[in-house]
């Protein structure tokens, strides 16, 4: 018995190592879906960029640190991506099995009575003087299957792309939970910011507001001027509390990441005092493959799908089978374990060719091209949105510069106005509504300085997440 399956087994890994061929070839990732570089960026071939840092040494900030690591320690959503890794490492190492022979135990014990007037039941009545038959077996099973055409092979492959693919995944939604604690931070500094500039506004219009009762009691305003004056005082009042709201929904959503419940965060920054970085060094367009998750994460989608189309290739060509049985079988129990009497086995070798479902898997084979097709446009599609990103994060760090010098130079020509106004105001020089205008005017270009400065750290932080940071 043992010569017979030996003789099989050998036949079968010549005829493997005889035809064994790829019988579909593989979409390599196209290479043109990268331009040679970045728009508004100079020409450089130097692949040396700021997602190579670590965020832990991008962000500076301990603040920002300290929320971060919360984050990527407890964040809910990470961990379900950790699951879902743990998970395609089990379906891998299962891949890795299944070339390997399956062998099976089993023990059957079965009786049989028949009819006494059939024909099988007098023979067994004159046979064996009587109407009933046992069998008992106990043995081991084996099935393989050869393979021919790599399908085993490219199963295997598949297993590892879609592993990869989920640490990949994993990576894309840590760079978002890092680029949106580190931006919830900012804004909490940029709503803190806002909050003393409205507080301060209203000292500002209280102070005017006295003078204002001061001048209509020497009868040189109206009552109107003091309306307007408590009005517009009113008007910088109302923000404390919506700012304030503003702050407590902003902690509430920073707790969300960081895995904990609505808390207050702890601030040892004031928005001023952080400085936004150059971030001169990007590297050419081409390295996101390896830096972007997302981007990464397409290309082994494509790997898949080439998988795919082996997998569904190979079950149009013939598939050698080879199965076995040994072990031992009686119709008695007594005489179950006489050996070698009672031991029996069987082999069997052959070729399966699909006929009448032919069409049905050649269906499936149409579609597992027609699918990395798509795979091929998706990864296209995500290469664009990457190199389009980091371009957007570019131009707004550039044009936010320039516009924070503009601002920058009309809240200190309005610091100076007010001065004057006031000034002139007291001498009976100017208008109340001067006065009120400036005021006015100065609280706006405030809120809107402190807003910039939030939206410059913000695309410093884009940029680092388009470019693949924070996944390190």
């Amino acid at each position: 018995m043992k010569k017979y399956i030996t003789k099989i087994v050998v036949v079968a890994i010549l005829i493997t190592t005889i035809i064994s061929c790829k019988v579909s070839k593989d979409i390599e990732t196209p290479k043109d879906a990268f331009p040679e570089n970045f728009r508004n960026a100079s020409v450089s071939k130097d692949t040396t960029s700021i997602a190579d840092l670590e965020w832990k040494n991008f962000f500076t900030e301990q603040d920002i640190i300290q929320l971060i690591d919360s984050a990527v320690t407890r964040n809910n959503d990470l961990q379900i991506a950790a699951k879902n890794i743990e998970i395609a490492q089990y379906r891998f190492t299962q891949s890795k099995w299944n070339n390997v022979p399956q062998v099976n135990a089993f023990a059957n014990a079965s009786i049989n009575r028949p009819s006494e007037n059939s024909f099988n039941g007098m023979n067994l009545n004159q046979a064996l003087g009587k109407q009933h038959v046992e069998d008992y077996s106990v043995g081991v099973s084996l099935a393989w299957e050869a393979d021919i055409w790599g399908k085993i092979k490219n199963q295997k492959k598949g297993a590892f792309a879609s592993y990869l693919q989920s640490e990949e995944v994993k990576k894309a939604l840590q760079t978002t939970i890092v680029a949106n604690v580190s931006k919830g931070y900012y804004n909490l500094l940029m709503l803190d910011a806002q909050l003393e500039i409205a507080k301060q506004n209203v000292k500002l219009n209280d102070s005017t507001t006295k003078i204002i009762k001061l001048k209509y009691d020497a009868g040189q305003v109206t009552s109107l001027a003091i309306q307007q004056s408590e009005a517009q005082k009113l008007s910088a009042a109302q923000l404390v509390p919506l700012l304030e709201q503003n702050i407590a929904i902003q902690e509430n959503a920073l707790s969300v990441l960081t895995g904990s419940f609505p808390n207050a965060k702890k601030r040892n920054l004031l928005l001023t005092s952080i400085e936004v970085k150059n971030n001169a060094a990007i590297g050419v367009p081409s390295s996101l493959v390896s830096r972007r998750p997302d981007v990464k994460s397409a290309e082994l989608a494509l790997k898949v799908a080439n998988a795919n189309v082996g997998i569904t290739k190979a079950d149009l060509y013939p598939a050698l089978r080879i199965t076995a049985q040994g072990g031992l079988n009686s119709f008695e129990t007594s005489s179950w374990f006489n050996i070698p009497a009672s031991l029996f086995g069987t082999a069997l070798g052959g070729l399966t060719q699909p006929l009448l479902n032919n069409k049905k898997v050649k269906t499936e084979y149409n579609i597992a091209k027609v699918q990395r097709e798509k795979a091929v446009l998706n990864f296209r599609q995500t290469v664009l949105v990457a190199v389009s990103e980091v371009a957007d994060a570019m131009v707004k760090i550039e044009k936010l510069q320039q516009q924070e010098t503009f601002l920058q130079e009309r809240v200190k020509t309005l610091l100076q106005a007010i001065k004057n106004s006031n000034l002139l105001f007291k001498n009976g020089m100017a208008e109340y509504l001067e006065v009120l205008t400036a005021q006015s005017n100065l609280l706006q270009s405030e809120l809107e300085l402190a807003n910039l400065k939030r939206e410059q750290l913000s695309a410093n932080t884009e940029l680092y997440r388009a470019l693949g940071g924070g996944w390190r």
